[in-house]
């Protein structure tokens, strides 16, 4: 993909590979997505989806090949690990909220205790994200006093509230109840509409259908297939993808 107003895209894999012991869970993974982009990646389980997403905040550590985000490499150095993981929101599949503290204070505990921002303004800018994601009414109850899928609303309230450039999503709607997706994926449709970069790691395929720029679609560790969302549904090239969908799409 060429350069976007002569900017390197945001995100960058080249030859990327990654092992647990003699099992290569990545196999030669390369990627560029550019600023502002939505990229929707699917595949069976087991495909290296979750790893893939894990390895581009460090979560996860690759042995081969180059990680590049917004122009930082991802390697060993802690510092770099650093500077990528403030660019970078991530919602994972279990919120991850900490059950002690407030909503509140869950959304600002990243700004105050790690950035050393200032309270006040944090949580102010908690309240008008709680806001956003539909919840702003819950900011005094703790998370084990809400639904999941307000809980995970509160996650991608807490994640945005590092300012981050791209957010990462690692199947944030799998752990839900069915009457709980549609909020969750209101709140990530809501945020694609904003410009913000996205990465989404999920089955959900009306959603990737309807946010998505490009679907990735990975099987056994590698990307087998990558199209626009209406090529991808109504002409997939390669069998394992029309299997997959054939699968998905049966069940949905």
């Amino acid at each position: 993909m060429a350069e976007q107003d002569g900017r390197p895209p945001i995100v960058e894999l080249q030859s990327v590979c990654k092992w647990y012991g003699t099992h290569k869970v990545l196999s030669d993974i390369s990627l560029q997505v550019e600023r502002g982009r939505k990229i929707v990646v699917c595949g069976p389980s087991g495909s290296g989806k979750s790893t893939l997403i894990r390895c581009l905040n460090r979560l996860e550590a690759h042995q081969e090949g180059r990680i590049l985000v917004d122009g930082i490499e991802l390697h060993s150095k802690m510092r770099g690990i650093e500077q990528v993981r403030r660019k970078v929101g991530m919602v994972f599949q279990n919120f991850n909220l900490f059950p002690h503290m407030t909503v509140l204070e869950n959304v600002i505990a990243a700004p105050v205790y790690a950035m050393g921002e200032d309270r006040a303004s944090a949580g102010k800018r908690a309240e008008e994200l709680l806001a956003r994601v539909n919840i702003a009414e819950q900011a005094a109850k703790y998370p084990g006093q809400l639904s999941g899928g307000q809980q995970q609303r509160v996650a991608i309230a807490r994640a945005l509230c590092m300012r981050p450039e791209i957010m990462l999503f690692d199947e944030p709607t799998s752990a839900l109840d069915p009457e709980m997706v549609a909020e969750v994926l209101d709140t990530m449709v809501s945020l694609a509409r904003t410009g913000m970069t996205m990465i989404c790691v999920t089955h959900e395929m009306g959603f990737a259908r309807s946010v998505a720029d490009e679907i990735v679609f990975m099987d056994k560790g590698e990307i087998v297939e990558r199209a626009p969302p209406e090529t991808f549904f109504t002409s997939p090239r390669n069998a394992r993808t029309k299997q997959f969908l054939s699968q998905i799409l049966s069940h949905h």
